[in-house]
């Protein structure tokens, strides 16, 4: 009965520190973004485990802060926002850095919001960033990976 109740403890232990480990937030490298006057430090998502955490699990995240997500080609992209605590707004990117559309998200919702058209990159900021700023469908961000 001991090395049963080791194992059980030893699994237990090791599931709640990969849990732990599963649940904080990511570090990634940041680049800045122009949005007209207002800069934008933004995380860059690249990978698919990347992209595939996100902003899950943060409590809260500073005003001018986000997350670039960044996608191998222009396709129609749809994001949801299991596991993520924050109301998000997710702007759809082209190329040149225009954008596509914006979509409010809910935190904790399997709820699916998608770009209008094909794109390369996603940029969520805390909900109502990009609407407190004037920044809509067709505005133009400027930075390192939008080609201009």
């Amino acid at each position: 009965m001991t090395l049963l109740r080791t194992l059980a403890c030893l699994f237990a232990t090791s599931w709640a520190i990969s849990s732990a480990q599963a649940q904080a937030p990511q570090d990634l490298p940041t680049i800045k973004l122009g949005a007209g006057i207002y800069n934008i430090r933004a995380q860059v998502a690249q990978t698919d485990e990347q992209r595939m955490t996100g902003l899950m699990h943060r409590p809260t995240m500073p005003n001018n802060d986000g997350m670039l997500f960044v996608f191998n080609e222009a396709t129609q992209q749809c994001f949801w926002m299991k596991n993520t605590l924050l109301p998000l707004s997710a702007a759809f990117i082209a190329d040149d850095g225009t954008v596509v559309n914006i979509e409010d998200m809910k935190p904790q919702t399997l709820d699916s919001h998608c770009s209008k058209k094909p794109v390369r990159f996603v940029l969520e900021m805390n909900v109502g960033w990009f609407a407190k700023r004037g920044i809509k469908a067709g505005s133009q961000l400027t930075g390192e990976p939008f080609k201009r």
